[in-house]
Order: C-alpha cells, then sequence, then structure tokens
C-alpha cells in the first residue's frame, strides 16, 4: 500500500470513537453523504467545478440532506446520534480532519460551525402547522 492510501472510513470512525464516544457512528456516516451531497450541490451551481466547501455550507447541505432523506424523523435521529447544535458537526468534521478522511483548509475553524441555525428550527419547524412555526431564519 502506497503512504498516500486512506484510511478507511470505517476505521477512522473507529479510532474516533474510541477517544470521544460522544456521537453515535452512524452520524459519521451520514455526515458522509451529506458532504458528497453538499459537494454536488456546489459542484451543479459552479457549473461543475468542485471547490472547498465552507462549515456554514456544510451544515446547510446536512440540513437539508438530513430534511429529505428522514422528514419528520430527523430530529429525533439527530438526538439519538448526539446531535443538539451545528457545534456538533463541526467537532465530527474535526474529527474526521484529524484521522485525514476530510480535507481542511488554514482558514477552517471549529467556530464556522457555531451558531450557523438552531437545529430544533431546522429540524423540527419545517413540519409545524404554519401557525406554530416561527419565522426564524440563519
Amino acid at each position: 500500500p502506497s503512504p498516500m492510501q486512506q484510511v478507511p472510513f470505517e476505521q477512522a470512525v473507529e479510532k474516533i470513537l474510541g477517544r470521544d464516544p460522544r456521537y453515535d457512528p452512524g452520524a459519521y456516516f451520514f455526515l458522509k453523504e451529506a458532504l458528497d451531497f453538499t459537494v454536488k450541490r456546489v459542484m451543479d451551481a459552479g457549473g461543475g467545478h468542485a471547490r472547498h466547501v465552507s462549515g456554514p455550507e456544510l451544515l446547510e447541505g446536512f440540513r437539508d440532506y438530513a430534511l429529505a432523506q428522514f422528514g419528520p424523523m430527523a430530529a429525533t435521529l439527530m438526538r439519538e446520534w448526539g446531535l443538539s447544535a451545528c457545534s456538533d458537526v463541526g467537532e465530527m468534521v474535526f474529527h474526521l480532519i484529524d484521522e485525514g478522511v476530510f480535507g481542511r483548509q488554514d482558514s477552517d475553524t471549529r467556530e464556522d460551525f457555531h451558531g450557523v441555525y438552531d437545529f430544533d428550527q431546522a429540524f423540527i419547524a419545517p413540519f409545524l402547522p404554519s401557525s406554530a412555526r416561527q419565522q426564524v431564519r440563519c
């Protein structure tokens, strides 16, 4: 195997969970899918050109992909996975960067993932009757 060979994703997640078991393994696999979804969306919008995805862009893709995949169950699933805020997604991203699975730019920080949106607003509000829904935008 060449030294550039990437660590298989499953092994990287196992190593992360050995150090920090806060988040369910499923959350990491979903995050990987959400990144792929977000990169594709960025490429489609950019005429087929790939580029680095920012923290807030990844969080928007994460939210949109979760709502598309899980609908009203997204909020429950996030809680079961140990995720309650955007910063939790950022922690997982940096765990994956530390394992060499995700790339990063020098400008990327954990703070990029803080307070981009409220998880309850993101995952519960879309399914409330419009009279109960607060118009909170991020």
